[in-house]
């Protein structure tokens, strides 16, 4: 079935009220996706770097877009399967900001390059190898940033040395071309205390530049050095040598990032409709398979009642949520309520596609794009 088939029922809902929508259901405000969008360039302008913004977050060619329109440099993104939504989109400057591994993905990587100008992160020699041989059957080059662990313990060599040895490597061979470094600071990006987080986040960035130094020694590329989420944008964003960053959750914000990173104001919602109801507690038919939890519970909105995650009485359950309503007679069996998620990137991947609204009317319906892999994006390998 093709994505234009897909789309097709729920497209028919277009001038539809919310209240009319099949839930649950995925809201996203336009206007204020809008105004996300330009708060977050107002805030980058006097900073010395350049936003990449993660469409892990979002998922769509349509709101990439509004994001560079909006002055990014280009996009970032999780896996290559987002990265060939992006391109086969018209979106060029694509970052996959994880190592790409595995015969299907490092080909579908080298079939971009020739499409864009992907760059992708790697920290093993092998497969480099494997990269490179990829982008010389298919007569191209990728470029690459060799990453550096810097304090988060995931993914990334764990020293300058190795960092620099494999640089080298990269430099010797064809079909792969050194760009420059990344190294994220994720263990800084939750800390609480701000002194604290500054603290950490300027520590992890140090240890970046020691490799940036390192390499500049031997002649090798720093044309990019690349780091920085939204817990840091301001941090990591302000350091001189810090070429971009590549903060996201801005765009959409949720319970979590609200309190994280004040100033944007919530944009995606998730339409819900109270199935069952005894006295103040009302069960709604979405639950862990359909809205975020990650790091923060959701919250109601414009209805007055809380969602407690308890045993008894009260739980967020695969297809349930209940709620605690402050007045019971408020609302009925039948009747919809929307939440604001815990956590949006993992609320979009329940989805295929956002009801597009504005002033309460859905204006739109576009997909979410690459959650899978890629008989399932339409990338065509």
């Amino acid at each position: 079935m093709n994505a234009a088939a897909d789309l097709a029922p729920p497209r028919r809902l277009i001038g539809a009220e919310l209240s009319e929508l099949p839930t649950p259901a995925l809201i996203l405000d336009l206007p204020t996706v809008v105004a996300n969008i330009a708060e977050m360039a107002r805030r980058m302008a006097p900073l010395p770097a350049a936003l990449r913004p993660h469409a892990k977050i979002h998922k769509s060619p349509q709101l990439a877009r509004m994001q560079l329109e909006a002055g990014a440099i280009g996009i970032t993104t999780a896996t290559i399967w987002e990265a060939a939504t992006m391109v086969d989109a018209g979106i060029a400057d694509v970052l996959v900001a994880n190592q790409v591994v595995g015969p299907r993905k490092v080909a579908e990587l080298a079939r971009l390059a020739g499409a864009g100008r992907p760059l992708a992160l790697v920290d093993d020699a092998d497969n480099v190898d494997r990269i490179a041989a990829a982008a010389h059957r298919a007569g191209a080059e990728v470029g690459v940033l060799v990453e550096l662990d810097v304090g988060l313990r995931r993914a990334g060599l764990r020293s300058v040395a190795a960092a620099v040895a494999l640089a080298e490597r990269i430099e010797r061979t064809p079909g792969v071309r050194l760009r420059g470094a990344f190294g994220y600071e994720g263990h800084c990006m939750f800390e609480p205390d701000r002194a604290e987080r500054v603290r950490k986040a300027e520590a992890a960035n140090a240890v970046l530049l020691e490799l940036v130094d390192a390499l500049a020694v031997r002649g090798l590329s720093t044309e990019i050095v690349a780091a920085g989420g939204l817990g840091t944008w301001d941090i990591t964003g302000a350091n001189p040598r810090i070429t971009e960053i590549h903060a996201g959750s801005y765009i959409f914000s949720d319970v979590f990032h609200r309190n994280l990173v004040p100033g944007f104001e919530p944009a995606l919602t998730v339409l819900a409709t109270i199935i069952s109801k005894a006295g103040a507690m009302a069960v709604l038919d979405c639950g862990r398979k359909s809205i975020g939890i990650d790091r923060a519970l959701p919250e109601l909105v414009g209805v007055g009642g809380e969602i407690r995650f308890e045993h008894g009485e009260h739980f967020i359950h695969e297809e349930h949520t209940a709620i605690v309503l402050a007045d019971e007679e408020s609302l009925a069996v039948g009747d919809t309520v929307r939440l604001l998620p815990g956590y949006s990137p993992t609320t979009v991947n329940f989805y295929d596609s956002y009801y597009i609204t504005e002033d309460g009317l859905v204006t739109d319906v576009w997909p979410v794009l690459g959650r899978y892999g890629s008989e399932t994006t339409g990338t065509g390998t």
